[in-house]
């Protein structure tokens, strides 16, 4: 069940990051979605101060990909898929390393690699934003898990 929150102003997007930071386990992923504008950066630079990232946290419009350390050694890997030619682009740009390593992922434009993301990622959290009047931003998340269910014993083929 989808939640949301209206993102007032800063401390808003700040307050949703801190309470949002437990849910992204090592390896996890974080899908953020909304038009051009819509702060889905500026969350990202949120929950990095959350993880005690202390340098700029930076849009990786044209790299596609920065990666911070945590103090505690983890990685934070702050991918941006606007500009991704091919989804299979996404292990150029260390995928799966990054998962191998268990690193948190924040992912800017996953729609533009939804087929590889599926396959790699299939449990995630998924944030959108939506930008209003007077730069206020509406937030509305939920946990998402694609896998298709096991056949159980009882199914099983012989």
């Amino acid at each position: 069940m989808p939640h949301s929150r209206a993102l007032r102003t800063l401390a808003d997007t700040a307050a949703l990051a801190a309470e949002l930071a437990p849910c992204l386990a090592p390896g996890g992923a974080l899908f953020l979605t909304g038009d051009l504008g819509a702060g889905k950066t500026t969350f990202v630079q949120a929950l990095a101060r959350v993880y005690g990232i202390t340098r700029t946290v930076t849009s990786p419009t044209f790299a596609l990909a920065n990666e911070y350390p945590l103090p505690t050694g983890e990685k934070l890997i702050h991918f941006d898929l606007y500009r991704l030619a091919s989804p299979m682009g996404l292990y150029d740009l260390g995928l799966e390393d990054a998962l191998e390593r268990g690193a948190r992922l924040a992912i800017e434009w996953p729609e533009r690699a939804q087929t590889v993301l599926d396959l790699e990622l299939p449990k995630r959290l998924r944030l959108h934003l939506t930008h209003l009047e007077n730069n206020e931003r509406h937030a509305e998340w939920f946990e998402e898990d694609i896998r298709f269910p096991r056949p159980t014993a009882a199914g099983a083929q012989p």
